[in-house]
């Protein structure tokens, strides 16, 4: 089963606690913030949200299902058929027809798709080197924290006695590009409605903090969203 993938990071928090009982909401919206530029800067990417492709490396000759494959390169192709047609439709890939080959087709990065272009690459247990890609977009601006909330549990994310703050905050997308803007129903269909952050408008969110042993706070939350295809292609030419 596929997982919507939420990176998170572990950030020591400083400067957050006014009082025994009282949070300051003025620097949990600077502790936001930071998180979500942090991750821009480390990683390189145009936002805080991800399309994710799939395994490949540009540029890339469609491979047909094979009844060698494995469970995971089986999944990993289906996606592609998907993923690949789609941002070649909007623009961030080229398709041109394999020669001799009826189905398959050739892909390679235009010039707004290396801009968009977020890659990275793993070794598997076996030494494979797996690349993954994904398309960013729409840094993330924190508007306000609306509230924030204490709650200790008798076990929690460590498995033990555990103190979280939950801070709901809003947050708008800055300088979201035409080719999400101009193709929200394609997009939707494929990575879900809610893959498509809109400009002016606010967004809800919450922040998930883990007090310590130290009594000081750790931010455990969702740097960058990466949206995995789990609809159905939605092209021109159905």
């Amino acid at each position: 089963m596929k997982h919507n993938v939420q990176l998170t990071i572990l950030i020591l928090v400083s400067s957050l606690l006014l009082g025994c009982d009282t949070y300051n909401k003025d620097e949990f919206k600077k502790s936001a913030q930071n998180m979500y530029d942090r991750v821009q800067t480390n990683l390189k990417i145009k936002g805080n949200f991800c399309y994710y492709l799939g395994s490949v490396k540009f540029p890339y000759t469609d491979i047909p299902l094979s009844n060698e494959d494995s469970k995971w390169e089986r999944s990993n192709k289906e996606d592609l058929a998907k993923t690949l047609p789609l941002f070649a439709e909007i623009g961030l890939l080229t398709r041109q027809p394999v020669d001799g080959k009826e189905g398959l087709y050739h892909y390679d990065l235009t010039e707004l798709g290396q801009e968009y272009l977020y890659s990275s690459y793993k070794k598997s247990g076996s030494g494979r080197t797996i690349y993954d890609n994904s398309f960013c977009y729409g840094p993330i601006k924190v508007i306000k924290v609306r509230d924030v909330s204490e709650e200790t549990y008798e076990r929690g994310l460590s498995g033990y006695n555990e103190t979280q703050i939950t801070v709901k905050i809003n947050y708008q997308v800055v300088n979201t590009p035409e080719w999400v803007i101009n193709n929200q129903d394609k997009l939707k269909a494929l990575y879900r409605t809610s893959s498509v952050r809109l400009p002016d408008v606010t967004y809800p969110q919450s922040l998930l903090y883990i007090k310590g042993k130290d009594g000081k706070l750790y931010n455990k939350s969702s740097s960058y969203f990466l949206m995995q295809p789990y609809g159905e292609l939605l092209t021109n030419k159905e």
